[in-house]
């Protein structure tokens, strides 16, 4: 599963760096420090290796759970996504003042992303 995992890892980094390439200037309207012009080469290593993990975890969890084809992966990750970066966020609006329209922009990336690593996972399960 090494393959899927190195493809679904390189299409949601670029996914993501779409999405906040879009969405850039919000981003930096809501965030002092949040965007920037053009991430640092460690920046971006080490958001392939958070990638990565993200990846692999799912592609373990899809395994570990019986998941079969691109339907009920994507139904794993919009689960997943419901449960932790959303839970996470919604925290940190709550409990660090952290803007709702910036948690908002972080959950669409989140979500977007996993589906794309669903997709992918899903196609070789």
């Amino acid at each position: 599963m090494v393959f899927p995992v190195l493809v679904a890892s390189v299409a949601a980094f670029v996914v993501s760096s779409a999405w906040y390439t879009a969405f850039g200037r919000v981003w930096a309207r809501l965030s002092a420090t949040g965007a920037t012009a053009r991430p640092s080469p460690w920046r971006m290593g080490a958001e392939f290796a958070r990638t990565l993990v993200l990846v692999t975890v799912f592609a373990v969890l899809v395994r570990a759970v019986g998941v079969d084809g691109v339907p009920g992966a994507l139904g794993l990750a919009v689960l997943a996504w419901a449960g932790f970066p959303v839970v996470i966020l919604a925290g940190s609006v709550l409990h660090e003042r952290v803007p709702v329209r910036l948690a908002a922009l972080h959950a669409g990336d989140w979500l977007l992303k996993i589906a794309v690593v669903a997709m992918i996972v899903g196609v070789w399960r």
